[in-house]
């Protein structure tokens, strides 16, 4: 029985099959178009219903997030019609159990950092380090972890994020100048893939309208509703202070925590890259807080 309720979650599916659908073109999937002029971009509705073997009235009630408990092996039809990979078809599967009340609650966003985190990301140095939350604010960091991101540390400590970095910072295109669009793609798909399952979090509902409201690019990006972006585990940082430099990038989880992740560059010994490395974490500002939450800790306690 289709649900009647209307909120977020409901029409998050929907949104992204009407995305996925106006991205895949009738070449893609195998179907014959003729000469004719088409108005819809990529798919039409009753050709993906076709191609998934559902009712053209069935797959309208899903995209509009009128019909919110699809089974599995619509699901399943969807993402093959759709040429989706794996991880694309966990987020539509996502999606689905979040919409039809399967999902458990997700977990409300935090800051606060586990208290051996801080000796942790020191002794990762002299390799830049941070940790950031889902929504991509920067929790805490080591020296060269801040400093690698140009120009950051000149922001209040809680408007440090780095899609907000990439996106609205204007050393940020210099930055990332090798692989800008890479970048961008990364940090929207992110977004929207947390966005998806928990699109009413003020955490994420802040950042994005931000977003959207300051940058075009964002904007369009947001619109396409990528969730999964390209990752090279190297980065090329043309920094301003030390140079070009390419580093090896890992991120892991930091368990007990609602979605923070931590995040290290590496560079083999002996290299150029690692002895700019070097010489970014020697340079780097060593203040005595590390972490945003400690600053707001010591403003607070200010009279």
């Amino acid at each position: 029985m289709a649900s009647q309720q209307s909120s977020s979650a409901d029409m998050e599916l929907g949104r992204f099959l009407h995305a996925r659908r106006t991205q895949t073109s009738p070449d893609q999937v195998g179907l014959t178009v003729g000469a004719g002029l088409r108005r819809t971009p990529g798919l039409r509705r009753e050709e993906l219903a076709t191609l998934a073997g559902i009712s053209i009235d069935y797959y309208v009630r899903l995209e509009r997030g009128r019909e919110t408990r699809p089974s599995p092996s619509v699901l399943d039809a969807l993402a093959r019609a759709l040429q989706l990979d794996e991880a694309e078809h966990q987020h539509m599967r996502d999606l689905a159990a979040q919409a039809a009340r399967y999902a458990p609650e997700p977990s409300p966003p935090s800051r606060t950092m586990p208290p051996h985190l801080k000796l942790i990301l020191e002794a990762l140095r002299p390799n830049p380090a941070y940790a950031i939350s889902r929504s991509m604010d920067l929790l805490a960091w080591n020296p060269g972890g801040l400093a690698l991101y140009a120009g950051l540390a000149d922001w209040p400590a809680t408007q440090r994020n780095l899609a907000r970095y990439v996106f609205l910072h204007p050393t940020a295109r210099t930055l990332f100048h090798d692989d800008w669009d890479n970048q961008v793609r990364g940090c929207v798909a992110r977004l929207r893939a947390v966005a998806g399952t928990d699109p009413d979090a003020p955490d994420l509902t802040d950042l994005v309208g931000e977003l959207l409201l300051k940058s075009p690019d964002f904007a369009k990006l947001w619109e396409r509703y990528e969730v999964v972006g390209r990752k090279n585990v190297q980065k090329t940082f043309h920094h301003p202070q030390v140079g070009t430099l390419t580093l090896s990038g890992q991120s892991l989880h930091i368990e007990g925590t609602p979605g923070q992740r931590l995040g290290v560059y590496t560079a083999e010994p002996g290299s150029p890259d690692h002895d700019a490395m070097l010489l970014l974490d020697a340079t780097a500002p060593d203040a005595e807080v590390h972490s945003d939450a400690k600053a707001g800790q010591q403003r607070r306690a200010q009279p």
